[in-house]
């Protein structure tokens, strides 16, 4: 019998605030991707058990493109294995949109396909099912 919460999938999109650049050419440090990591996750341990969980750890971070102010970013969270009381969950986040200086201050373009900026495999805990 399969568990209807594995495959759960969960999405967000967010802006990446200027405020939020780092590094030359308006980067954003990686752990701007696993913060929002760690919202999408909250809402799959809503979505799965009613909780908000905890984030327990990570098995593998991958960066494997650049995340910039002005750009939108659209992170995912899909639930690949279910325990007594963990999740593992697979992280994907994604520019959906970039912003573009160059061209004027406020010029933007749709990223079709999406650039993988960070991809994630993480576990998420929860309370014991009889509390």
């Amino acid at each position: 019998m399969s568990d209807s919460r594995l495959g759960l999938t969960v999405t967000h999109r967010r802006y990446v605030p200027y405020s939020h650049a780092h590094y030359a050419g308006n980067l954003v440090d990686g752990a701007y991707a696993l913060g929002l990591f760690g919202d999408v996750a909250t809402e799959v341990c809503i979505r799965t058990d009613g909780d908000e969980g905890l984030f327990a750890s990570y098995s593998d971070v991958q960066f494997r493109g650049p995340v910039r102010a002005g750009d939108v970013v659209e992170v995912t969270a899909t639930v690949t294995r279910v325990g007594t009381r963990s999740r593992t969950v697979d992280f994907v986040c994604r520019v959906v949109c970039r912003g573009r200086p160059e061209r004027g201050g406020s010029a933007a373009e749709v990223v079709d396909p999406p650039v993988v900026a960070v991809t994630a495999t993480g576990t998420v805990v929860v309370p014991p099912a009889d509390r």
